[in-house]
């Protein structure tokens, strides 16, 4: 079999930079990284494009031939992250992009074998209202509006026209990593609410709500579960969801962040970070010239993650629906692999700490 060649829409994002990475770091597929901005990813080719726009991917994707696999984790949200969760034009726009994205490349590419789709609990409608857990891929499709569907029924519209490639959906929760203005970037938010407060000679105090019994995803598993799942037999038109294989219930060990920063525990406070967190930019422009950190604003860096981070730790709830997914079918698939929640927290804050957007 010839050597794929995988287009990751998306590369700058929690995602598809997981995906770009865990590929360039295996060595066994040419990568093309697609997004606005450069990733700086050695070893990919960046093909700088919006997806937005239909004549700029026909201009900047239609030379690209011998695609093998795209993955698709290209995603727009509005500013007011969780009400456009319920906007046409957010859904419009996230389905424009997919469709934009495979009009310019597939008449080249021939020999492309899979597409890979991204979704997340909101599959579930778990933002529209609690779910029974744990949360399984053959319950019918939740009756609310999402861009989740739209594309979904793209691809599967793409496909019954005797398309010879498969596709597989994926459906993560509450991503671990790290990208540069990630609307849902759970640790990079807590990290600098941790370096903040360390900063300032005060304890890590927990800022969320009630025990909420969740899980989370770390994007090095979900990126590796996707690149298995390009070539299993029997990942084709599936649909998986993929956790990192434990619950999670945050006030239980966040306790793990303070140690990442050598810092105490204080007591737990309900704290709405999207509020408290963005007028502190002074401050962190202080500390990354004290610590010589990279040079992005919170806004740059954070943005409406602060939101993310409350409705993820259950801020002001206090007693918060659970909200688990099954991982059952993907381990039936052949996918085995897991991560321990807590020992994901703590390489993603050292990482960060290395890579010196926080300060160590």
């Amino acid at each position: 079999m010839s050597r794929k060649r995988v287009l990751v829409a998306g590369a700058t994002g929690l995602v598809g930079k997981a995906v770009a990475e865990h590929l360039l770091a295996n060595d066994d597929a040419d990568v093309i990284a697609v997004s606005r901005r450069n990733p700086h990813l050695l070893g990919a080719l960046h093909v700088a494009t919006d997806l937005t726009d239909p004549t700029a991917c026909q201009a900047m994707l239609s030379g690209l031939d011998g695609i093998t696999h795209i993955v698709f984790a290209a995603l727009f949200e509005k500013p007011d992250l969780i009400a456009g969760w319920h906007d046409p034009e957010q859904m419009a726009v996230n389905r424009a992009m997919l469709c934009n994205l495979l009009d310019a490349v597939e008449p080249n590419s021939p020999g492309l074998r899979h597409v890979s789709l991204l979704q997340g609990t909101k599959a579930y409608g778990v933002h529209v209202e609690p779910i029974r857990v744990p949360a399984k891929e053959a319950w019918p499709r939740h009756d609310h509006q999402n861009f989740y569907w739209l594309q979904e029924d793209l691809i599967r519209e793409r496909q019954s026209m005797g398309k010879g490639w498969t596709f597989s959906v994926w459906r993560p929760q509450a991503l671990f990593g790290n990208a540069l203005g990630s609307p849902m970037n759970i640790i990079g938010a807590l990290g600098v609410y941790a370096a903040l407060r360390r900063e300032k000679g005060l304890p890590l105090n927990f800022p969320g709500g009630g025990e909420l019994v969740t899980a989370a995803t770390d994007t090095r598993l979900l990126a590796e579960a996707i690149c298995w799942g390009g070539d299993a037999p029997t990942a084709g038109n599936e649909t998986f969801n993929v956790i990192n294989g434990d619950v999670l219930v945050w006030p239980h060990i966040f306790h793990c962040i303070a140690e990442a920063f050598s810092m105490p525990v204080g007591e737990a406070t309900s704290e709405k970070l999207e509020e408290t967190m963005p007028p502190c930019e002074d401050e962190w422009a202080r500390l990354v010239e004290k610590y010589d950190l990279r040079r992005h604003t919170l806004a740059e860096w954070i943005g409406s993650s602060w939101q993310f981070t409350d409705r993820s730790l259950a801020t002001s709830i206090e007693h918060p629906a659970p909200s688990v997914l099954s991982p059952v079918k993907l381990n039936q698939a052949g996918f085995t692999k897991m991560i321990d929640t807590q020992e994901s927290i703590v390489w993603w804050m050292k990482r960060l700490q290395r890579e010196r957007w926080l300060p160590a």
